[in-house]
């Protein structure tokens, strides 16, 4: 049976396999995301420390990813692949056993929070990178954009899911469902049959991460998606941070408030990866990056001073839609550019921009929320958003010359943006 077109990359084995078993596991990911987000806010409730276990996860994204994108390009990817999800199955199942023998302190998640930041920065570009190793090169931007898909499908189920759990049986259960859930994913990749890349050319390791930089600062059209990629990420994508004080103090919802908000947005982000996924040419998607990004920090300052609970909801649904497009979109048009002998090193600048802003934006978050309070900080950061993407409006028609340039040597019978 021929498959839809929305579901074409479902064609190859090896992505099968790949989907079927991540799905399951990242459900279990944004289960241990809202129970740790809620286990932090009470046993403290400190938006400070909210801020800050954000920033402990995700700053070895920012300070490492560079070094990952060097493993990534030098070795096989498959393996490196199987390496960090074993890593964060221990990682999840540590903490299932600190809290549900009650001795879990802050400074236990917070250790493992940046543990686990540092196994996600070899993980991030080794995985970006090794999709184009299990499909065919004309169906990689429908992989990329049903990798979404299945990145969002999880977010609407597993804070749900997590939101009742947490309610009835306390985080521990969370967090050890989602350490049995790798098991998922680590035995999707064993079962898979994957052709040897070449062996790369030894480098010096320094050399190996000047090159990636200097690629990504003299290539335009990358250089601008990545610009805004990091503005969105460091401005708007804190507001889930807070979104424990907004569940528990501005909507009155608790723990089960909690799930539901951040399911809100995994329902729009779901959408907007089957509306990437169902395109066939990457035309327009430089315009739908700069449009999805002003959409998004518009519905951000409108989320920030919300006090009705299904008006939150609906705002949350279409911000998720336009931060799936935005950042979606980036990611297709860039992968159609780089060559693979960078694809590594240029996705570990891309999880940089991506992740590796967030911690700081986490932390000016939290301490925004202490002095401002939280509705003002999250609107101040939409505002934010909305201005990078007029900023980066005004250089479109020069990006969308360079990358139809680029995506016809790389792709040459795609059609460009």
């Amino acid at each position: 049976m021929r498959l839809p077109a929305t579901l074409r990359a479902l064609q190859y084995r090896n992505f099968q396999l790949f989907f079927s078993g991540q799905l399951i596991s990242l459900i279990g990911t944004w289960m241990q995301t809202v129970a740790q987000a809620w286990l932090v806010y009470r046993l403290t409730g400190s938006s400070v420390l909210l801020g800050a276990i954000g920033f402990c996860n995700q700053i070895p994204i920012f300070l490492l990813a560079p070094i990952g994108g060097i493993v990534a390009d030098r070795y096989n990817r498959h393996r490196v692949v199987i390496a960090t999800q074993t890593a964060s199955m221990v990682l999840a199942l540590i903490l299932s056993a600190l809290t549900l023998t009650g001795r879990v302190r802050v400074e236990h998640i917070f250790i493992l929070a940046a543990l686990l930041g540092m196994v996600n920065a070899f993980d991030i570009p080794a995985r970006q990178a090794f999709i184009v190793e299990m499909v065919d090169r004309t169906d990689l931007m429908n992989a990329i954009a049903l990798n979404s898909s299945m990145f969002n499908g999880a977010r609407v189920m597993g804070p749900a899911i997590a939101g009742v759990l947490v309610a009835r049986l306390g985080e521990g259960w969370c967090f050890f469902a989602n350490g049995i859930s790798y098991v998922a994913v680590i035995v999707g990749l064993l079962a898979m049959h994957v052709v040897p890349r070449p062996p790369a050319a030894p480098q010096s390791a320094l050399r190996n991460v000047i090159e990636g930089f200097r690629y990504v600062a003299g290539n335009f059209p990358i250089r601008g998606l990545l610009g805004l990629l990091g503005v969105v990420s460091l401005t708007g994508m804190p507001y889930t941070v807070l979104m424990p004080i907004f569940a528990d103090k501005v909507l009155h919802g608790g723990a089960q408030a909690l799930g539901m908000l951040m399911g809100a947005a995994g329902v729009g982000s779901l959408c907007g990866a089957l509306l990437l996924a169902s395109r066939r040419t990457v035309r327009g998607f430089g315009r739908g990056a700069a449009a999805a990004a002003a959409v998004f920090g518009a519905c951000v300052a409108v989320f920030g001073y919300s006090r009705t609970y299904w008006l939150s909801m609906a705002i949350l649904v279409l911000a998720g839609f336009a931060v799936m497009v935005q950042m979606g979109a980036s990611n297709t048009l860039i992968q159609s550019m780089v060559p693979d002998q960078l694809r590594g090193r240029v996705m570990s600048i891309y999880s940089m921009m991506l992740m590796g802003m967030a911690p700081f934006g986490s932390i000016l978050a939290g301490w925004g929320a202490a002095r401002i309070g939280s509705p003002a900080t999250v609107a101040a950061g939409g505002f934010v958003c909305i201005l990078a993407s007029g900023v980066f409006s005004l250089f479109l028609p020069r990006i969308r010359v360079d990358a139809r340039r680029q995506i016809a040597e790389q792709m040459p019978a795609a059609q460009s943006s």
